[in-house]
């Protein structure tokens, strides 16, 4: 993404909260140092497998302090899975914090976010898997590892829109990360994340799209003196068995949530 958005510039959150920023900036620099030391104590050398299994925890972990320092409320609904696949809509980069605050998962992100500073790291850190969804072999690739980590009884979340959001409507759901789901006797399930805010715009200052750029926003979210967080949940019980059609299901089920 390119271009600062104009409510999102380094300048003028400055300007606006000075002194809650700087305690923002202190605060989210500490939970970063205590993410990489807790990542150090319980992930960093234990065998592979076993990494695999700790590292949705430390996620867990990690999202449940950040919630904390960005002074975000919450409330969850219906059925949290813990194993099997997690469907949801996608606002920004939040919302990998939210639903692994709930509940450990390993997500599934867009390559790009590998190279971003500081979330890219951490993101690698907590066994993010990375899909380039140009190239079809790649994609593939990935469904494989999905299908792994469903076998192996953990929760894999996607995010089929493809790219985050400004929350007033959800985009239509792409196929070719639902492959695993296709035939799977692991449990399906949706979710729906809305942001709220009393004084503010929930979709220009909380979620990630248009012209945003990390850091401004990420500053700008620091400012903030809270946010509202709803987090809804249901089980698909009876998927249909074709990818294209399984996505409409999907995201109809994902709409019946949003109400």
């Amino acid at each position: 993404m390119t271009g600062p958005h104009p409510r999102s510039s380094l300048f003028g959150t400055l300007g606006r909260h000075p002194f809650r920023l700087i305690v923002g900036i202190l605060l989210f620099a500490w939970t970063v140092l205590a993410a990489f030391a807790d990542y150090f104590v319980h992930c960093a050398f234990l065998p592979k497998d076993a990494k695999a299994a700790a590292r949705p925890l430390w996620l867990h972990r990690g999202s449940i302090r950040s919630l904390k320092v960005f002074k975000a409320t919450m409330q969850v609904s219906g059925t949290v899975p813990t194993k099997g696949l997690l469907i949801s809509n996608h606002l920004g980069y939040l919302d990998v914090l939210v639903l692994a605050s709930i509940t450990p998962a390993v997500f599934v992100a867009k390559r790009e976010v590998k190279s971003w500073p500081v979330a890219g790291w951490l993101a690698q850190l907590a066994g993010t898997l990375f899909v380039n969804r140009e190239r079809r072999m790649q994609v593939g690739e990935v469904n494989g590892e999905i299908q792994r980590a469903l076998d192996s009884g953990g929760l894999v979340t996607v995010f089929p829109e493809g790219t985050s959001w400004n929350g007033k409507e959800v985009l239509p759901f792409k196929s070719p990360l639902l492959e695993p789901a296709v035939d799977s006797k692991h449990p399906l399930t949706v979710s729906y994340i809305r942001y709220e805010m009393e004084d503010d715009d929930a979709s220009e200052e909380i979620c990630y799209w248009g012209d945003h750029t990390f850091f401004p926003h990420l500053l700008n979210l620091l400012s903030k003196r809270g946010f509202g967080i709803s987090v809804r949940f249901a089980s698909v019980t009876n998927p249909v068995q074709e990818r294209k059609e399984l996505a409409r299901q999907l995201r109809e089920e994902v709409l019946k949530l949003k109400g």
